[in-house]
């Protein structure tokens, strides 16, 4: 997270940016704030550009650049009966949510990096009988993502590996806080990882 803040205090650069010697920014901003729809299109127009910029200069990804200026400016009209125009102009406060929702974007990014980590270090720990692990090891640190395989699964089992793999317990600390036997924590886990070691061959052998 504190990396993602480095970047975020980083973009303090673009704030010259800000100028903007167009239309009234304050009657624009108010507007807005009132939840005038077409204040939120004439905002969008004119500072969208802005906040695809800053996000893809600090993301790197074109598609992620996009997704967060989508992000921000649905999260300004959710949240406009915050916005004060009288105390910050408008293009200020996409600003500040452009940062929040970049910083967002580089924690989720280092979830699921420690996601992925996790998953190797399980597969690595306990390799199926009789067969090489290393190969898919590989896979899983190359192809997983951690949210579409708990999506695939209920509870206990969800909740176990989001604490596994999130939280980076170990099998008692999990046990204990669900209050659960041992065991049966550790075979919650075994299958998971076995599940998700058949998909990812299936898928594999799929694509040769």
């Amino acid at each position: 997270m504190g990396t993602a803040r480095a970047r975020g205090r980083a973009l303090n650069a673009d704030d010259a940016a800000l100028e903007d010697t167009g239309l009234d920014v304050l009657r624009l901003g108010r507007r807005f704030a009132e939840g005038e729809e077409a204040a939120l299109g004439e905002a969008y127009e004119r500072w969208s550009a802005l906040v695809h910029t800053l996000a893809l200069r600090s993301l790197g990804s074109r598609a992620d650049a996009e997704d967060v200026t989508q992000q921000v400016f649905v999260a300004a009209w959710r949240g406009r009966h915050r916005y004060d125009p009288d105390r910050a102009r408008l293009p200020a406060w996409l600003v500040g949510i452009t940062r929040h929702t970049i910083a967002d974007a580089h924690e989720a990014r280092s979830r699921v990096r420690r996601s992925e980590e996790a998953v190797t270090r399980q597969v690595e720990a306990s390799p199926p009988s009789g067969t090489d692990d290393e190969p898919v090891a590989e896979r899983v640190a190359d192809r997983i993502v951690i949210e579409d395989e708990l999506l695939r699964i209920t509870d206990p089992a969800r909740t176990i590996l989001r604490l596994a793999f999130y939280e980076e317990l170990s099998h008692t600390q999990i046990a204990d806080r669900l209050d659960l036997p041992l065991g049966t924590v550790k075979s919650h886990i075994r299958r998971s990882l076995t599940r998700l070691r058949d998909r990812l061959e299936v898928d594999d052998v799929a694509h040769r």
